[in-house]
């Protein structure tokens, strides 16, 4: 396992824990943030043994957003992972997923602020769980900036445009109920216990079908902008081949014989 200096990783069983890890910052987003959080998703994606990812914050909150301090240029800043990002200028796109999808599910544990590219990565991820004091919001266009990360073709997408306009053009925070009536988020938990909803969540996936869970997740973002006629086609060639895999025939033998199914992907 990876992880940097604003990064750690850690295993819950076959579920990868990224927590995003710079409290004194409410973990705005530095370069040894991007760098572990594109290790993680890497390291996901690499080992079949990961049936899903849970990504969260430490210290009571998930992601202020941008570190303006080193966009704004601050020389020293993260200067030691800087050969990284001349390697793949794509990487901190990839990092908060605007330009890579992981092919296991990612369930977001939110605790306090999750604003600015803090929503941007949330709209990356799958599943969506909110302490209830949690606060949502694109705040850029109070700064003069704009929501690059993804925001203004996603989140219209996610939500009902009125909704993700009014959120892009007032750049006002939103509580968590706020965010889950215009369905941004999934679930809202008492404080402090939204990791432990995700694990949970996440433990309830580890128990499906591995090859069924990631050809579900594809078919769904595959087809979502297509027509009825070509998802459904999209859906049949992504969907059959499963159904002739050992571990279909291994959830069926174990339903017959009332038994937890043990899968291999294969």
């Amino acid at each position: 396992m990876g992880g940097t200096e604003h990064l750690t990783v850690r295993r819950e069983g076959a579920t990868l824990v990224l927590t995003l890890n710079r409290p004194e910052a409410r973990n705005a987003l530095s370069i040894g943030m991007l760098v572990g959080l594109y290790d993680g998703w890497l390291e996901a994606d690499e080992d079949d043994a990961i049936r899903s990812v849970v990504l969260t914050g430490a210290g009571g909150s998930f992601c202020a957003g941008m570190d303006l301090k080193a966009l704004a240029g601050d020389p020293m800043a993260g200067e030691h992972h800087r050969d990284r990002l001349k390697a793949d200028p794509d990487l901190h796109w990839k990092a908060m997923l605007r330009h890579h999808r992981p092919r296991k599910p990612v369930i977001a544990a939110v605790e306090g602020h999750c604003v600015a590219g803090g929503t941007e990565i949330l709209q990356g991820t799958d599943i969506r769980v909110a302490g209830e004091s949690a606060t949502f919001g694109l705040f850029e266009v109070r700064r003069g900036l704009f929501p690059i990360g993804g925001s203004t073709v996603r989140l219209q997408r996610q939500i009902p445009r009125t909704h993700a306009l009014e959120m892009l053009l007032t750049g006002r925070p939103y509580s968590a109920r706020e965010a889950a009536g215009i369905g941004l988020i999934g679930h809202v938990v008492p404080d402090g216990t939204a990791l432990t909803e995700a694990l949970e969540i996440a433990e309830r996936i580890n128990a499906c079908g591995p090859l069924a869970v990631e050809a579900v997740k594809a078919s769904v973002y595959e087809t979502a902008e297509l027509t009825e006629t070509d998802g459904l086609a999209a859906e049949l060639k992504r969907g059959w081949p499963i159904f002739d895999t050992a571990d279909a025939r291994e959830g069926a033998r174990a339903f017959a014989q009332k038994r937890p199914p043990v899968y291999k992907r294969a």
